[in-house]
């Protein structure tokens, strides 16, 4: 036999041990549901693909992620570790101890599971496994779900294997020939509900008559959106809305005894039926993190206040991609308090408005994305 073929009988029966090894997967990052559920989708999109496939997620002690990702079913590792302070420079100083222990946590991780790939989908743990990852030689992923690349994931995309982008003109952030346009992923059960309107609203105890307003801050609460609502609260039973409120968990408590014994009000920290929440929802008030790919899924009139303070002002950046397009309103974080609750009920009033933004929102859809990238890492694995 010439050595040519002794090669490929050898490339051919690795090939086929490598298909009968069971592939294994680290999915690290979390933080906020928009992080949290994208990773989710993937995650459930590679089981899909391949059944036998293991997933181990890692996280950050002490965030949401390290009570979500168990009730989804998937095993998850956490990391002593937090992110740069902005707002207090002081409570950095412990930063570079952090970031020394999560890397020695990681390599004993990686040491344990033994991982074929990584993927990162941004929060504080994304960046020392992939960094990890990519020192061993090992195939790294990066997700950027945001119109604004983050620093921390533009430098890790310098040597990521793809960067999988849920937006496009990317090129700007990340090197070209590693970029993917994919969409964001959003959760099948609000890609394909079968929710009906009316259901949603029975499910929340309200009137399938009125019109109702749904305000999701984000998992953890906004400020400016749940002071807005406490403050011009009477204003919707006067114009015939009602409103399903999640307030975040931040401040829940006080904002609950806001909505307490009002018929059109439901209020609650956190809604985990976010399919007949948005079922229900005639108008949208919403953060604009990675929700916006969600929003466009849904395709229902919505009005942002982006968080000012995220990284790189990432969240007006994703706002003015849809408001460029007529496909949703926007209110300034600090003009929300005065103008938010207006807004919203002169849009409820305003018929033309709301199938124009209806109308330019819907074809922004990606349903996809999590198999697109699923397929892509699989490939790669493989």
């Amino acid at each position: 036999m010439s050595m040519q073929n002794e090669r490929i009988k050898n490339k051919d029966s690795n090939d086929v041990s490598k298909k009968n090894e069971t592939i294994r997967i680290i999915i690290a990052g979390g933080g906020t549901g928009g992080h949290i559920f994208p990773a989710l989708a993937i995650a459930n999109a590679l089981k899909k693909m391949e059944p036998a496939i293991e997933i181990l997620f890692v996280g950050a002690k002490g965030k949401m992620e390290m009570e979500k990702i168990p009730q989804a079913g998937y095993r998850i590792e956490g990391l002593d570790i937090a992110g740069f302070n902005r707002s207090s420079l002081i409570k950095n100083i412990g930063l570079p101890f952090k970031l020394v222990k999560s890397f020695l946590q990681v390599r004993r991780i990686f040491k344990r599971f033994k991982p074929d790939a990584v993927v990162g989908v941004g929060g504080y743990s994304t960046f020392p496994v992939l960094r990890f990852a990519q020192s061993k030689g090992i195939p790294s992923f990066v997700h950027e779900s945001n119109s604004f690349a983050g620093k921390s994931n533009m430098l890790l995309g310098k040597r990521a294997t793809k960067v999988f982008a849920a937006s496009d003109g990317m090129q700007k952030f990340f090197p070209k020939e590693k970029l993917l346009l994919t969409g964001n992923p959003v959760r099948k059960n609000i890609v394909k509900t079968f929710v009906a309107r009316g259901e949603g609203i029975q499910f929340f105890g309200l009137d399938e008559n009125k019109k109702t307003v749904l305000a999701i801050g984000g998992s953890l609460g906004a400020k400016s959106i749940n002071e807005a609502l406490a403050t011009h609260i009477d204003e919707f039973a006067q114009n015939d809305l009602q409103l399903i409120w999640q307030t975040g968990r931040s401040t829940a408590e006080q904002y609950m005894l806001v909505g307490e014994g009002r018929a059109n009000i439901w209020v609650n920290d956190f809604i985990n039926e976010m399919e007949y929440a948005y079922a229900a929802a005639d108008i949208i008030i919403s953060r604009s993190g990675s929700t916006v790919y969600e929003l466009c899924v849904i395709g229902k009139p919505a009005v942002l206040v982006p968080y000012p303070y995220a990284a790189e002002d990432h969240q007006t950046a994703n706002a003015m991609s849809l408001v460029n397009k007529n496909a949703a309103l926007m209110i300034k974080d600090n003009e929300a308090k005065e103008q938010l609750v207006a807004t919203v009920i002169d849009l409820s009033k305003n018929e033309i408005l709301q199938q124009e933004l209806k109308k330019n929102i819907i074809p922004l859809a990606i349903t996809d994305a999590d198999d697109v990238i699923a397929k892509e890492i699989i490939k790669i694995v493989n």
